[in-house]
């Protein structure tokens, strides 16, 4: 009994990670697979007191935060209600919910999720990109009402081989997206913040040019105020009648209004989309396309990569209360 109050008490002391919101990979990995020696988590949503005073109360010994898709974001509000806060992990490669200036102005260092996710979104994309052109999941659902042997055959798809494919974000995702369709004689250009040296692609300057050259779109990159909306009509119409819209980056990169009446009225051909602009609500006229194939934005998740994960966060918190270099680390201040 005095060797658990012992343990107990030290946990106390140990430097606090505030969690604001139940973080889904932490449930389903399990919570006992983050304990460590070196910090302890404090949760905020276990709290009955308004955010900012819990924020407040627990300032002095809050000295990171983990945050994740869908929790609120880590604005310059909080930040200034936490002055010893040095570290901000995420557990998604996408950093749009931080407020990245504040944290550089401050000297708080971000870690995301790095490359741990890529290979599994780039698995992703490539399988909803077969499923639209090959009409997997509307065939499938075609034989599963009976229809195959009242109807007869359904309609044929489009073959993958040699289309041209136009990558929108060309980061280590985008990257692993193009290598596995080069694997079917796919042709691949992209476009970037910037030039890429090091590859050999077509590179397009503007994003709509991209669309224009292209069979299909992989949306691939961040969500910021640039990215916001920047697939909307005028790039959509280039893509034309034959071309396929995939996005595996963030659902409001897209003006998903404007793709949804691209797609009724057949100005492109098809889309497959693991995320939305208004997670989880989802445009009701997408349901009744066949030509559309929708996924509760789960291309990260497997669960292998959330014990990779389990590692990175857990690895980049104790690095940083140890201070070691942060295993994965955003920006350079």
């Amino acid at each position: 009994m005095a060797e658990s109050t012992d343990c107990h008490k030290a946990q106390q002391d140990f430097p606090k990670v505030l969690i604001l919101k139940p973080i889904p990979f932490i449930n389903l990995v399990g919570e006992q697979y983050f304990a460590s020696n070196k910090f302890t988590f404090v949760e905020a949503y276990d709290s009955s007191l308004p955010l900012h005073q819990f924020l407040s109360t627990h300032s002095p010994s809050i000295k990171a935060i983990l945050s994740s898709v869908g929790a609120p974001p880590i604005t310059s509000d909080i930040l200034h209600l936490l002055p010893e806060v040095g570290l901000v992990v995420t557990t998604s490669v996408g950093l749009n919910q931080v407020d990245l200036l504040e944290c550089r102005r401050r000297g708080i260092k971000v870690a995301n999720a790095g490359s741990i996710f890529s290979d599994d979104v780039a698995d992703f994309a490539v399988g909803l990109l077969i499923d639209v052109l090959r009409k997997v999941s509307a065939s499938d659902g075609y034989v599963r009402k009976g229809l195959w042997a009242t109807k007869g055959d359904y309609p044929l798809g489009s073959k993958l081989g040699g289309k041209r494919i136009g990558i929108v974000g060309l980061g280590n995702i985008g990257f692993a997206v193009a290598k596995r369709l080069e694997a079917f004689r796919c042709s691949i250009s992209y476009n970037s913040r910037k030039r890429k040296p090091h590859v050999s692609y077509p590179f397009y300057e503007s994003v709509c040019e991209l669309a224009a050259n292209c069979d299909v779109l992989v949306i691939c990159c961040e969500l910021t105020d640039h990215t916001h909306h920047m697939i909307n009509k005028e790039v959509l119409s280039a893509l034309g009648k034959e071309g396929v819209i995939v996005n595996i980056g963030r659902g409001a990169i897209i003006n998903e209004k404007e793709m949804v009446q691209c797609l009724v009225q057949g100005e492109i051909a098809g889309a497959g989309l693991d995320v939305f602009e208004n997670e989880p609500d989802v445009p009701l006229e997408l349901f009744a396309m066949d030509n559309v194939v929708l996924s509760p934005h789960v291309a990260v998740f497997t669960p292998e990569s959330f014990l990779d994960l389990r590692d990175l966060v857990v690895g980049n918190l104790e690095a940083f209360f140890s201070n070691k270099p942060l295993l994965s680390k955003f920006g350079d201040w």
